[in-house]
């Protein structure tokens, strides 16, 4: 049977996060929470995509929509709780068509929830026939989760939350991950009559299974990965998170054949691809959807952020974002690449040097000490130390053409909009305002004067 509904949770304050961000919207890898759990939730093909909101409802709701645009949005009034959550969710639901099959509910603040997991738990429960289902894990350290309790059977019996629970059922390490799969009609009639009269004051969706304990049976699947189904409750558990996630994908391609000497300092995300032969060195940051290929070396203290870096090319100690990097190109040290750089083969960006919007021809190389901005630089030119593209005269941004086999010297300003033909020289410390043809030799003579014996006004 079809899923016929996913509801994700995402009204919380989040208050042990101590932000005046939503607990949802903190990022993990790169994604927001509810952009990871909405992308797992979302490839399970529900027929429709219910995200449950209340603190900061319209920036969480504006989030959601970016992520996915068909999602449903659900408004949660101001009684608490994750049972107060799904009443509001299946009372828009049930209005707008007639739900048939099973709901999923998820929380929304475990970024590691996988598509995998969440299917295995849909098919578990539609085999079982179980009523209701819950997503289980165990845990060394089970504080701050609800327990799960089970009957001589080992069905389901019940959930306790950690402020209700007493001693023998603190011991028990088996804890619900906020994640069920209930039939809809079950669980209309399960929530309909939930109460308040616990020690948080809130409505508790796990007392629904009470319900669905009478009409059937209550399940529970185990996710086979603790780690996909922890919870993030503060910035401590967040980082301890992201740690084990992070050495898992450096493990990963460790064994794909990447060299990483110290995954402790090296931070990848998800969607980054590394080729054979690939090195990272330590202190390294590689994000989005960054491409490193085969026997390039970044790093180390560098942070590549949706970049191409193409086959023995080396980035170091360098920030690159929204670039691409030619074959056998070296980068940095101290190099700034800001958006929308295209970098030939063999090229080079030295130290100290900033491009934005540069197309620069294989063979030509920028060495150190020089902006280069909204311009197009052809094959084999050397740039020398301390040159500006001046590119922005106060309203607009213009653009700088310098051909090929060109020698700019030192400290040269070329006022854009300009365009220097090929085999064109320059002389040092020239600032190019006009057309240069091919082949010419531009100088700026400037008078130099000299003042013997002068001293300031103000030591005379």
């Amino acid at each position: 049977m079809a899923l016929s509904a996913a509801i994700i949770l995402a009204a919380g304050e989040g208050t042990r996060m101590r932000s005046s961000r939503p607990k949802v919207l903190h990022t993990f890898a790169g994604k927001t929470f509810l952009q990871r759990v909405m992308a797992s939730v979302g490839a399970l093909h529900p027929e429709v995509l219910s995200v449950v909101v209340h603190y900061q409802a319209e920036r969480v709701a504006k989030a959601a929509r970016s992520y996915n645009a068909a999602v449903d949005i659900v408004h949660q009034d101001d009684i608490p709780g994750t049972g107060r959550a799904v009443q509001c969710a299946m009372a828009q639901l049930t209005r707008e068509r007639d739900l048939r099959g099973s709901v999923l509910i998820a929380a929304s603040d475990m970024p590691l929830l996988d598509t995998v997991t969440l299917d295995r738990l849909v098919a578990f429960h539609e085999q079982s026939g179980n009523g209701a289902t819950v997503l289980t894990t165990v845990l060394d350290d089970p504080t701050g989760y609800g327990r799960i309790i089970r009957d001589r059977e080992d069905h389901v019996l019940r959930i306790v939350e950690q402020k209700d629970a007493n001693r023998s059922e603190l011991a028990v390490h088996e804890v619900n991950t906020s994640v069920y799969v209930f039939d809809a009609q079950l669980l209309s009639d399960a929530i309909a009559n939930l109460d308040n009269h616990n020690a948080q004051g809130e409505f508790y969706l796990t007392d629904a299974l009470e319900t669905a304990k009478s009409r059937g049976t209550v399940g529970a699947f185990a996710a086979p990965d603790p780690l996909s189904v922890e919870g993030v409750n503060d910035r401590v558990q967040l980082a301890a998170l992201s740690k084990a996630h992070n050495r898992r994908i450096c493990e990963k391609w460790m064994l794909a054949g990447v060299t990483i000497l110290d995954p402790d300092t090296t931070w990848i995300e998800d969607d980054v691809e590394l080729a054979q032969d690939v090195t990272v060195l330590p202190g390294s940051f590689l994000k989005g959807r960054t491409v490193v290929g085969e026997g390039a070396v970044v790093g180390p203290y560098t942070t590549l952020i949706d970049a191409t870096v193409d086959a023995e090319a080396v980035v170091e100690r360098s920030r690159v974002q929204e670039s691409h990097i030619g074959r056998a190109a070296n980068i940095g040290p101290w190099t700034y690449m800001r958006q929308g750089n295209d970098l030939g083969e063999e090229t080079k960006a030295g130290a100290f040097v900033e491009m934005k919007k540069a197309h620069i021809g294989n063979g030509t190389k920028v060495p150190h000490l020089s902006y280069v901005g909204d311009a197009e630089l052809g094959e084999h030119t050397n740039i020398g130390g301390g040159t500006i593209t001046a590119n922005y005269d106060g309203v607009h941004k213009n653009r700088t053409h310098i051909g090929s086999n060109v020698h700019v010297g030192a400290g040269n300003l070329f006022v854009a909009p300009v365009e220097v033909g090929d085999g064109v020289t320059t002389g040092a410390g020239s600032v190019v305002r006009h057309p240069v043809p091919d082949g010419a030799m531009v100088y700026s003579e400037n008078t130099q004067h000299i003042v013997e014996g002068w001293k300031p006004k103000w030591e005379r």
